[in-house]
């Protein structure tokens, strides 16, 4: 029996091996945004192309990412919502845990402490009925992928061009990929700067999935 509860800890811990590599955690931060290449996912997380496909390799063999071949290009995404689940699980127990980390975080939602006391569900229905404007921040295929309901998608490098289209008489809120991402942060300050009345609502798709509440596509 003890080679038998020996093997059945030896399995979970493959995830736990593919999931202890800060790059790797990265990566599946990312795919929680839709599907990407191999370049894609390179280039966004600031590393080799030959780095990036070690990793996956690794995120693969545990099961937590799947392929797909179109020509010469890999495409990776996750192997289901749970991997998504699982990253933010992990994550907030992380941040319930270590001081280190929510101080960081704290420097980053410098302007989402107003939203603490809202609820998701109430953001929800205020952008549905037209009280505030959603920003998705984050590249138009991460967008078109998923996204909140009611949201626009104005990517965060095209905001200083099109300030025009945002009326200033309404609250924005902007939200990317998840605490950790610095777009919404960006986003926010520089609509601030403008004269907007701007938010930055740490929650991506993954975080707003986790909560029970919808998506859109």
């Amino acid at each position: 029996m003890r080679a038998l509860k020996n093997e059945l800890y030896e399995q979970v811990a493959r995830i736990g091996k593919a999931m202890a590599s800060p790059k790797r955690l990265e990566l599946v931060e990312l795919l929680c945004q839709g599907e990407m290449t191999v370049e894609t996912l390179a280039a966004q997380a600031d590393i080799s192309v030959k780095l990036a496909s070690a990793h996956l390799k690794e995120l693969r063999l545990a099961r937590l990412v799947e392929t797909r071949k179109e020509g010469k290009y890999v495409s990776y995404r996750l192997a289901g919502t749970g991997v998504a689940d699982l990253w933010v699980s992990l994550r907030n127990a992380a941040e319930e845990r270590l001081v280190e980390l929510r101080i960081a975080l704290a420097s980053i939602a410098e302007h989402g402490d107003e939203l603490k006391g809202v609820d998701r569900a109430e953001i929800l229905r205020r952008a549905a009925s037209g009280e505030i404007v959603v920003l998705d921040v984050r590249p138009p295929a991460e967008f078109e992928a998923a996204h909140l309901p009611h949201a626009r998608s104005l990517p965060l490098v095209e905001i200083r061009r099109r300030l025009g289209e945002l009326a200033k008489d309404l609250p924005i809120v902007a939200y990317c990929r998840g605490p950790f991402c610095l777009m919404a942060k960006d986003a926010v300050e520089l609509l601030r700067k403008k004269g907007y009345r701007a938010f930055h609502l740490s929650d991506g798709v993954a975080e707003w999935r986790a909560r029970g509440l919808p998506l859109a596509s």
